[in-house]
């Protein structure tokens, strides 16, 4: 895929967005840089991450099987730091449906999230499953299949997840997880897996969400989660206190183009420019705060840089981060070092 790269800036004191110049951000395309073997193809890749070792991680919507609709694609597969392939993990695994992320932990753990079977899978650095959360449909239950967008929104249950997208950790172990295209909330476990809380409804309002797609905390346990179809970013405490929100309201670059279909003169929800579909926050020192955002995929082939942040002073020094973190928001296609991983 050809990638039109555009900088913006935006710089947010008291979380208001002013525009500015700013270079370009370089970087390296490697043509063909993991080797597959000549038997596996990638499907549309969902999620990219990083180990200590500098091993990659891939998970694709790959290995489909199935009939021609519906169909599991979900295939992880891991290279080495030359893009050497390895291994694939979980082959043919249970909980494989429709790929979304993978992250890796501090301990080397890799994390996927599969939005087709509603589960999160922790599996151990040699690749074996260590920790379930959620539960797939079963074959034999009647109605099994996609799930539904009830109105008004069934209420969510603990231990359960409708389409779940994202997961990430703060500084004590405890993961939280958005969850996700039909639910609408965060969820909260502990470093052993035990079910400790979850906040969030459908809306708009402050604590409410329309597709939180992605979620990343920061080294205060400050969660940030991308509440996709409102176009905005909500911050909130380790208990799910709300704290602030961020919206990113930057023009698209008029000769960007979608990567299907015509333009359109009046985008909504996730088309909207800025709606963050991910968030990357970096271990310091930085000293700006900076997001670039990726519109690919299903809507566009465009890619953007936008910064923010609540800003010390004014002038040369409202670059500077209050808390010295940068903050990245991109298309979950990334990896990300944050500051719990």
């Amino acid at each position: 895929m050809r990638w039109l790269v555009f900088a913006f800036l935006v710089a947010a004191c008291s979380l208001s967005a002013q525009t500015s110049v700013v270079p370009e951000i370089q970087y390296r395309s490697v043509p063909d840089f993991l080797h597959m073997p000549a038997d596996l193809y990638f499907g549309e890749v969902s999620g990219v991450a990083m180990n200590s070792k500098g091993h990659i991680f891939v998970f694709s919507r790959g290995n489909t099987t199935g009939p021609a609709y519906g169909a599991a694609a979900a295939q992880l597969v891991e290279f080495d730091s030359d893009g050497k392939f390895l291994r694939e993990i979980g082959h043919n695994l249970y909980a494989w449906s429709y790929a979304h992320t993978v992250k890796i932990d501090p301990q080397d753990n890799i994390w996927v999230t599969d939005k087709g079977s509603d589960v999160i899978v922790r599996f151990t650095p040699e690749g074996r499953v260590s920790m379930v959360f959620g539960r797939k449909q079963e074959a034999s239950d009647d109605g099994t299949g996609p799930l539904k967008e009830a109105q008004p929104a069934l209420p969510p249950e603990d231990g359960l997840f409708r389409q779940v997208t994202d997961v990430a950790w703060d500084s004590a172990g405890n993961t939280y997880i958005s969850d996700g295209y039909i639910n609408s909330r965060i969820a909260k476990v502990d470093k052993d897996g035990t079910w400790l809380k979850s906040w969030g409804e459908p809306g708009d309002k402050p604590g409410q969400f329309d597709t939180p797609h992605s979620i990343a905390v920061d080294a205060q346990d400050n969660v940030y989660v991308a509440d996709r179809g409102n176009h905005r970013i909500q911050v909130f405490d380790g208990n799910g206190k709300f704290l602030r929100q961020i919206t990113i309201d930057v023009p698209v670059p008029p000769d960007a183009r979608p990567a299907i279909g015509n333009k359109t003169d009046h985008p909504s929800g996730s088309r909207t420019p800025g709606s963050p579909w991910a968030i990357c926050i970096t271990p310091p020192p930085i000293r700006y705060c900076s997001a670039p955002m990726l519109f690919q995929g299903e809507y566009t082939s465009s890619v953007w840089r936008e910064r923010f942040s609540a800003c010390s002073a004014s002038q040369e020094s409202s670059w500077a981060s209050s808390d010295g973190f940068t903050r990245w928001l991109v298309h979950r296609r990334m990896n990300c070092m944050s500051p719990n991983s």
